[in-house]
């Protein structure tokens, strides 16, 4: 249920965002939900929930990928089918659909199914930052999971991950049997991406990156060096296919972003493991929340 906050309420901007350029204030399930304008580019907003940054989108520019992570998933996105080929894509998360509206605009006549659990949250992202009617996407409001269940065998030749609840990734979205689940939905050449979070002592990465390493014979991690010496709390974005990953290419690309990424694969990436065994559902756990420092 959402939780109210007394006096702030929905305050919509008029003309999908490129009117009066005011925050869109509301109650969603996930806690307060704010779209707050860009001062640098005129039709960007970002979302917060609860005062966490969630997602960035310029609705004149939907190319231009702001946040660190989404730029890393977005060099994967780049590079899991030839440029500017359509491709089939399920989003698992929806936030303000960033990397949806990518694909839209990289990939035109792309066909894209975006699940969101948030109801509230998808309502009021379509109202103050509608989706280009001409887009293909399609936005579902149900529990990721449950509607993976649901899709057809080989249907997607992209499964973007990126879905946190309460600034933690649910304990059943982190198992050998969701990622079964995945590669069941992806076709032979699919590729898998998801945005994970945590900090030092790492437990929970390692868990993760030994995971799909029991369902994806082919694994890449992008993430900033501190984060992977264990040094900071910070995002990582993991790529997994049954093919192998142009790995050379997403090297290059994430060295040259405005932080530059470091990208393990192959035997240093199991090696950073550390011994970590799969997660079952039996043994999941929501993943760390980060510490009130880093919003800061």
């Amino acid at each position: 249920m959402a939780r109210s906050r007394g006096k702030q309420q929905a305050r919509r901007s008029e003309g999908g965002g490129r009117g009066a350029r005011e925050p869109v204030v509301a109650d969603v399930e996930g806690g307060l939900a704010e779209l707050t304008p860009d001062r640098d580019r005129p039709a960007g907003w970002t979302l917060y929930l609860d005062g966490a940054p969630q997602s960035h989108v310029d609705l004149d520019d939907p190319a231009h990928l702001s946040f660190e992570y989404q730029r890393r998933i977005g060099h994967v996105l780049d590079l899991a089918a030839d440029p500017g080929r359509p491709v089939q894509a399920v989003h698992l998360g929806g936030g303000a659909f960033t990397l949806a509206r990518y694909v839209a605009a990289t990939r035109p006549r792309s066909t894209q199914q975006v699940v969101e659990r948030d109801g509230p949250l998808v309502q009021l992202v379509r109202t103050a930052l509608p989706l280009d009617p001409g887009a293909r996407i399609r936005v579902r409001t149900a529990d990721a999971r449950e509607a993976l269940a649901k899709l057809p065998d080989a249907w997607a030749d992209v499964l973007v991950a990126d879905v946190f609840s309460g600034a933690r990734t649910p304990a059943h979205l982190t198992s050998t049997e969701f990622l079964t689940e995945v590669r069941r939905v992806l076709r032979p050449a699919g590729t898998y991406v998801a945005n994970l979070a945590d900090g030092p002592p790492l437990a929970h990465l390692r868990g993760q990156i030994a995971t799909a390493a029991a369902v994806f014979p082919e694994l890449a991690l992008i993430a900033d060096p501190t984060v992977l010496r264990g040094k900071r709390f910070g995002n990582a974005v993991l790529a997994a296919s049954a093919l192998p990953l142009p790995v050379a290419e997403l090297t290059r690309r994430a060295a040259g972003d405005p932080h530059p990424g470091r990208v393990e694969h192959g035997r240093g990436l199991l090696d950073f493991t550390g011994g970590a065994v799969p997660v079952t559902d039996a043994s999941a756990k929501a993943s760390p929340a980060p510490p009130p420092s880093v919003f800061k």
